[in-house]
């Protein structure tokens, strides 16, 4: 088990490597997207007749610039009647020279960052309180998770690299680095890794054989035209598969580890154990395991996509009809997909497990 291991380690460097992005800045940005917007106070919100029309109803929104150049400047803007910005609200703004010694400033978001550190830190407290140093290593793949994802696929990507082998290279990573943090290096995780990288083979495959043969072409996203905008060369249906792989892997994780711990306690709890009393007990807590997260995969991506199907059914469109739209059948694809790895996944990590403690002695517990 340790030298498949140790074979996968260097498939993976080996592909990072290789597929490593040098700078993939071309310096282009004809849709205006690369300055940060600053941040903003409003200290005032008066409904007054707009500007471009004396008979329409428009909000004057007066407002103090916090940060950039322009910090602690006054400036205005006008929004229109839905507009839900009021006096003393955070917000966002894009400030632009227009070139003959004015300054337009321009509404780009609410400013959240202080409920999502909020919420971000009510998190990790939680996983640090019921994981403890588990939960520190649990965080510090997730960390990890992130570097890669930002450090090295959406930069790959970008620079035009085939977007499948990035993401399998990525999971590959992503798959060793958050495992044996979370878990520790021993043989349960292991275990957990390869049935995992074996799920995932079996998720990519089915995804490519069935995202090509439904025609999907990868365009019904609309990021996509943004992209392509911006002289990005990249493969949608690529994308589209890169997509399923890498989102596959979290659900997988969950699946192999909590099978993988499974079988190690039940050896613990009876040293006697053979493999088949081994895998028949630890795959009824797989069925278990499964019914449940299928279930709950499907209600995550009908969860996303609710307004969408909301939009085909005021339309009067049929179920076949609005199933068969690459919009929706992009989610079908993927979560059914998602679905056999998952299950695949099952048999895989309990049979590795079962016949690595297929002896009499008693296992060393994964902690």
């Amino acid at each position: 088990m340790w030298s498949a291991v140790g074979v996968c380690a260097v498939v993976v460097l080996v592909g990072l490597v290789v597929l490593w992005p040098g700078s993939s800045d071309s310096g282009l940005d004809p849709l205006g997207l690369d300055s940060d917007p600053v941040r903003a106070t409003v200290t005032a919100a008066d409904f007054v007749p707009c500007s471009y029309d004396p008979l329409l109803g428009c909000w004057s929104i007066d407002l103090i610039v916090r940060a950039g150049e322009f910090d602690g400047q006054r400036f205005s803007i006008e929004q229109s009647l839905d507009s839900l910005i009021r006096d003393g609200d955070a917000i966002l703004v894009e400030i632009a020279d227009a070139g003959d010694g004015t300054v337009r400033v321009f509404f780009y978001d609410f400013e959240r960052s202080t409920p999502l550190l909020l919420l971000t830190l009510m998190f990790v407290a939680a996983i640090v309180l019921l994981g403890r140093w588990r939960g520190v290593g649990a965080l510090a793949g997730l960390a990890a998770s992130l570097g890669v994802i930002i450090l090295f696929v959406l930069p790959a990507i970008l620079e035009g690299t085939n977007a499948v082998a990035v993401a399998v290279v990525a999971a590959g990573a992503i798959a060793f680095i958050a495992l044996f943090l979370a878990h520790g290096f021993n043989l349960a995780t292991a275990a957990a890794l390869l049935s995992s990288i074996a799920s995932l083979a079996i998720t990519a495959v089915l995804a490519w054989l069935f995202v090509t043969t439904s025609n999907l072409t990868g365009l019904a996203d609309e990021s996509i035209g943004f992209l392509g905008a911006l002289g990005a060369d990249i493969n949608p249906q690529g994308l589209l598969l890169a997509g399923v792989v890498i989102g596959s892997l979290g659900v997988l994780d969950d699946v192999t580890v909590t099978q993988v711990s499974a079988v190690w306690e039940l050896k613990r709890a009876r040293p006697d154990a053979t493999t088949h009393d081994l895998y028949t007990r630890a795959v009824r807590i797989g069925r278990d395991h499964i019914s449940s997260t299928v279930n709950t995969l499907f209600l995550a991506y009908a969860g996303a996509s609710l307004p969408l199907l909301l939009l085909f059914e005021e339309a009067g469109q049929s179920i076949s009809s609005t199933a068969t739209r690459e919009i929706v059948a992009v989610e079908i694809v993927r979560a059914l997909v998602g679905s056999i790895g998952l299950v695949a996944s099952v048999p895989i990590s309990t049979a590795l497990a079962a016949t690595a403690l297929g002896s009499t002695r008693p296992p060393v517990s994964p902690a």
